[in-house]
């Protein structure tokens, strides 16, 4: 044990890694919090006395590993170190394998403490404390000092081998990173002033909000020099986090031009390599092979292979054995390399485990994480859990951050459905009858006290804002949601569906109820007799997000609409020495004709006499230019009114409409309509799956016709936001309506030009278009000529 120690790696890890065994098992099992664990813990070292050492630091160097730890409690008139472990319900119901790690943890430490303090034997115990009645079971191992040593010995080989191997990858990654060029003969115009200011903020530890155009090749630009920063600046992982799944495929396919995943096996026709960065036909270096592990992290139930069954060995075989088969999937994994998600399925199917759980083990190994902003910046989020958990250095990429605000508000945000529990009461248990019956109670409470039920205008629930929390449900709730818990801890074949769903809604609303302040309100919607729905919803997501910035090395925040930049400073968190950078757009002025139509009105009272004129706009513009165009509107409603006037008044003009709840297929048939040569209008509400993200160059669209300012609805709720906005930026108005309105305005308009040889038309339909405050936030080059005013005569509608 003299030599000299390379590599380190605490107890709990080192045990993970080599120690665990048999089945994956995800079965729901009740079990503490994280502050019942650690309340628990300070009641066994309570119980014991003075005459006990605890949280005693053990280390020691074994097999060239510095192995290091703390032992729950260790008592030198017995001889006997402790390993505390809480659990809730009845401890038979637990695993074998979760028991053998947990006696693994405990021959570890022992060994460890057989060397520091030179003891020729121990006893060691585990602890198992039940929560919820305090109970302790104990059970002892009596050990020579000998075979604790070899036991140590044979778990710190197994890492060992591992941490040479990961120790080799790093050298050869950082050496070949060191020597990375760019994948193109040249960057396009904006690129490199995008590059650039990465490359700093990486240096510096800063993050960066940074607004570029479309089409200078954003994903690529980011890339490029973050991976560049990795060695100079001893970054452990790059993590590129996405809105939507097509945001994943341009990240991948930017890193294989950059050379990962040379030879792997690309999607034939991705319309990802022109969005990603193609350079428009210009002259593409070959790439050397780059020795970068890549992970591409998927949902569960897009990863499952057996959807509709339990994550346990019983009803899964990739969960079968799982542990025993881990280490040879991981091993060839990471010799892969590349890692999308059909490369990962591959993987886990040649050696029979779970693809979705084998992607949350490789994520400890990637060099770059490519998945979903949620890995980041949810309560229980992945990566960031790794990270802090890794001490790594972590370089964030965020793409379209323009949208994080409104998915960190909904990451942050509950609710509870009154009908819900209605249904549950009839079927539960008689166990729970009278703490589902004080909760009903308390429901029958807060609706009461809300005032009459009658919906509001056109058929909307009735909405009130609450004061605040209401204290008595929330307590009504959190008894609830112990006493479930504690009656699915004796009776787990009790566990159906219905429970689970207010358990689960339970405990998420409350957590959320320990940090209820300022950020966020409460507020009760009702929906007939019986089907009220509480809300706590997060308006200011910057105290969630703050200090997820500073866990991070750098981040860099980027999208085509991030004006004003105060207002993400502001409501994401961001530190106060964020750089702000923009970067001028490529496009001419002459490529796009912008066009306001500012004698239409399109606020609520006047959509109906709104329609005439913009049915006319758009058939005038298609008979002037045919081509294919997308028309966005504010809502579903004004939506299938206007294409409905425009289909009777212009039949032979093809139309095709977005609808309500379009999945994946439906998503891409209105899509596949826009074939260049040909000519019709696609209907789209602004906001959503066709207003950004979309990718239609050159005739696939030639223009965009704008029905609205985008604006929320003026309603009791975004009234409650601006409120508080107000209060604590003194930007109600902007941050509530103005600004979230404009973004989606131009990321709409953005689908027209795609490209240095595309042309197109955008026409925005509304008065107050012609405002100056408007006009200020439209892109500054956008040329705004005289348009057709009110009068039918020219008007100069020109940028202040």
């Amino acid at each position: 044990m003299s030599e000299a120690p390379r590599y380190r790696v605490a107890v709990r890890t080192l045990c993970d890694f080599t120690a665990r065994e048999g089945d994956l098992d995800h079965r729901f099992t009740p079990a503490p919090s994280a502050e019942e664990g650690i309340a628990g813990h300070a009641e066994v070292a309570r119980r014991r006395g003075e005459g006990v050492e605890r949280e005693v630091p053990l280390s020691g160097v074994i097999e060239g590993l510095r192995v290091s730890g703390r032992a729950d409690g260790y008592a030198p008139a017995t001889n006997c170190l402790e390993e505390v472990k809480t659990h809730r319900g009845s401890l038979a119901r637990m695993a074998e394998n979760q028991r053998a790690l947990h006696w693994a943890q405990a021959k570890a430490y022992g060994a460890l403490l057989c060397v520091e303090r030179h003891l020729p034997d121990i006893t060691l115990a585990l602890v198992y404390l039940e929560v919820g009645s305090g109970r302790e079971t104990r059970l002892e191992q009596h050990f020579e000092a000998a075979e604790l040593s070899a036991f140590l010995a044979s778990l710190c080989r197994r890492y060992r081998a591992w941490a040479e191997q990961e120790a080799c990858h790093r050298e050869g990654r950082d050496a070949a990173l060191r020597g990375l060029a760019f994948p193109h003969e040249d960057f396009r115009p904006g690129q490199r002033e995008l590059a650039e200011g990465v490359y700093k903020a990486a240096a510096t530890g800063r993050c960066l909000l940074t607004q570029a155009p479309t089409g200078i090749g954003k994903t690529l630009g980011t890339l490029f020099p973050l991976l560049t920063a990795m060695p100079r600046h001893d970054l452990d992982r790059i993590a590129f986090l996405t809105m939507k799944t097509p945001g994943r495929a341009l990240a991948l396919e930017a890193l294989r031009q950059l050379g990962a995943g040379s030879g792997a096996k690309q999607e034939a026709g991705s319309g990802a390599t022109r969005a990603a960065g193609s350079h428009g036909g210009a002259r593409r270096k070959e790439p050397e092979r780059l020795p970068l592990r890549v992970l591409e992290l998927t949902a569960r139930d897009k990863a499952c292979e057996y959807p509709g069954r339990a994550c346990h060995g019983e009803a899964c075989p990739l969960a079968a054995g799982f542990y025993d088969r881990l280490p040879a999937a991981r091993q060839a994994a990471v010799e892969r390399g590349w890692l999308d998600r059909e490369a990962l399925r591959q993987v886990a199917g040649e050696h029979g485990v779970c693809p979705y759980y084998l992607g949350q083990e490789l994520a400890r190994w990637c060099d770059v994480a490519v998945g979903d902003v949620n890995h980041w910046f949810d309560a229980s989020a992945l990566l960031h859990g790794l990270a802090k958990a890794n001490r790594w250095r972590v370089g964030l990429l965020v793409d379209e951050a323009h949208n994080l605000v409104e998915r960190a508000r909904g990451m942050y945000s509950a609710e509870l459905d009154q009908r819900r529990l209605a249904r549950l009461r009839r079927s539960a248990p008689s166990a729970l009858a009278r703490p589902l019956g004080r909760l009903a109670r308390q429901w029958q409470s807060l609706v009461k006290k809300a005032g009459p039920s009658e919906s509001g205008e056109m058929g909307r629930p009735a909405y009130r804002v609450l004061d605040g929390l209401p204290a008595a449900m929330v307590d009504a709730l959190q008894g609830a949601a112990s006493a479930i818990t504690d009656y699915l801890g004796e009776h787990p074949e009790g566990a159906s569906p219905e429970l689970q769903e207010l358990l689960f809604e339970s405990l998420a609303f409350t957590r959320l109820a320990e940090s209820f302040g300022a950020h966020s309100l409460c507020d009760l919607a009702r929906h007939g007799r019986g089907g009220a729905v509480l809300g706590l919803r997060n308006l200011v997501p910057a105290d969630f997000l703050a200090p997820r910035f500073r866990a991070a090395r750098g981040a860099v925040l980027f999208s085509a609409t991030l004006a004003p930049p105060g207002y993400h400073r502001d409501l994401l968190g961001l530190p106060e020495e964020t750089v702000w950078q923009s970067v001028a757009s490529p496009f001419a002025a002459e490529q796009l004709e912008v066009r306001l139509r500012t004698d239409i009105s399109t606020r609520l009272r006047d959509r109906e006499a709104s329609v005439a004129p913009i049915v006319a706009e758009l058939a005038g513009q298609i008979r002037r230019c045919p081509g294919n165009y997308l028309a966005f509107f504010s809502s579903f409603a004004y939506l299938e009114r206007a294409r409905a006037a425009f289909a009777e008044a212009h039949p032979a003009i093809p139309v095709w409409n977005q609808v309500r709840g379009m999945g994946e297929p439906e998503r891409d048939a209105f899509l596949a309509r826009f074939r260049p040569g040909g000519s019709g209008i696609g209907f789209a509400v602004l906001g959503g799956a066709f207003a950004e993200g979309v990718d239609l160059p050159g005739e696939r669209l030639i223009g965009a016709f704008i029905a609205t300012l985008g604006l929320p609805p003026f309603d009791d709720f975004n009234e409650a936001l601006k409120a508080r906005l107000q209060a604590r930026f003194g930007c109600g108005d902007d941050y509530a309506y103005r600004i979230p309105g404009l973004i989606k305005v131009v990321q709409a308009a953005g689908r027209v030009i795609r490209g240095p040889e595309d042309r197109g038309t955008v026409v925005l339909m509304d008065d107050r278009f012609a405002r100056r405050e408007v006009l200020a936030r439209l892109p500054d080059w956008w040329r705004l000529p005289g348009t057709p005013g009110a009068a039918g005569g020219p008007t100069d509608t020109t940028r202040p």
